[in-house]
């Protein structure tokens, strides 16, 4: 780690994930719903643009920093040297993207073994690429970022997403979400847990509570709300979020919001 160029690495690889993106949004305007697949279950969706989106991601990445391996939605597996491993959401939000909607992302981190060095979340309608690299701060489109300031509960905006499987949670994950909307000015849910980070990360939501989750979806949002001075845990307030599927992040209502989540999990 100590001879990598983070900030180097993060510029690389958001011309990259741009790069990218003008793929994804070229195909946006004509896709064609026949072209949609499941992954097993009716709701986890996938297409071609998910596949050859990370195709182009796992060609530049690899010149980039040629030792790294990979973690990838749609298949990428690769270990690395010294644990660098590029974790990928090609299209996080696909969803949305195959019913029209506007609201997706791409989300591209860098981790070494459990630790998250770079983070680049590119939302593509509306041109906004959110980045980080481990202890340099956190960034949209250049300027820097930092969370809300807000401090209570009650005047805070929320946002969670649905898991494809509720793995037999469903009352106890409603029963957070009935009193998260009792308590709070609202919930939302864009269908980008990726979206959803970054927006906590600059203060838009003052957090993000989600289970069920994999790597790829929040390992670069992660450690923007991090950099920018958020707070991140798993529901009994740990460090296992990366791997452990669930996962709070927050400013400065994470205890509230938190005490919220035990009293139902």
């Amino acid at each position: 780690m100590a001879n990598l160029d983070l900030k180097t690495l993060c510029e690389n690889t958001i011309q990259l994930v741009k790069e990218a993106g003008v793929f994804i949004r070229k195909e946006f305007k004509g896709f064609d719903i026949s072209k949609i697949e499941s992954k097993g279950r009716s709701n986890d969706l996938v297409s071609y643009v998910d596949k050859e989106t990370e195709k182009i991601l796992v060609a530049g990445l690899r010149k980039i920093l040629p030792e790294a391996g990979f973690i990838g939605e749609e298949g990428a597996s690769e270990e690395g040297t010294d644990g660098l491993q590029w974790v990928i959401d090609p299209l996080d939000g696909t969803t949305n993207f195959l019913h029209g909607l506007p609201s997706f992302s791409i989300s591209v981190a860098l981790i070494q073994r459990s630790s998250v060095l770079i983070g680049v979340v590119y939302e593509i309608n509306l041109d906004e690429c959110f980045y980080a690299w481990k202890n340099g701060g956190a960034f949209l489109n250049g300027n820097k970022i930092t969370i809300s300031p807000v401090k209570e509960m009650k005047r805070s905006l929320i946002a969670t997403g649905f898991p494809y499987s509720m793995r037999g949670k469903t009352d106890q994950y409603f029963e957070i979400i009935k009193e998260m909307v009792n308590q709070s000015h609202g919930l939302r849910r864009l269908g980008s847990a990726a979206v959803d980070l970054c927006y906590v990360a600059c203060g838009r939501f003052e957090a993000y509570f989600e289970f069920n989750i994999h790597i790829w979806d929040i390992a670069a949002g992660v450690l923007l709300v991090q950099e920018a001075g958020g707070k991140v845990t798993d529901y009994s307030g740990g460090d296992d979020y990366l791997q452990g599927k669930e996962l709070l992040a927050a400013g400065a209502i994470h205890t509230e919001a938190l005490a919220i989540i035990q009293k139902h999990w």
